[in-house]
């Protein structure tokens, strides 16, 4: 089974970090230390995504928004788990 679902990333954060709410409608907010180049920022999204929502790396495709801040991504899993997962980390960001 999928799940779609939208999210920000800023790149060249402080430290990285899963959560909260961004925009309307509600995207999940994540926050990488990687900057925006040669799909750094990219990679290390998927890799805290993964950690977020205990799944790997690979479970992740970007179907939209590759080279821009707001994207589309497209997680393998259980779809009732992934959502109840996503909407956690939108309300409470101390949960990552």
């Amino acid at each position: 089974m999928t799940f779609l679902f939208e999210i920000r990333v800023r790149p060249n954060s402080s430290r990285n970090k899963v959560g909260s709410s961004v925009g309307e409608p509600p995207r999940l907010q994540v926050a990488v230390q990687a900057p925006a180049v040669d799909g750094k920022a990219n990679s290390a999204l998927i890799k805290e995504l993964a950690l977020a929502f205990n799944l790997k790396s690979r479970d992740f495709t970007i179907v939209h928004g590759e080279l821009a801040r707001d994207k589309r991504l497209l997680v393998k899993g259980d779809e009732n788990k992934l959502a109840k997962r996503l909407e956690e980390l939108l309300v409470d960001p101390k949960l990552n």
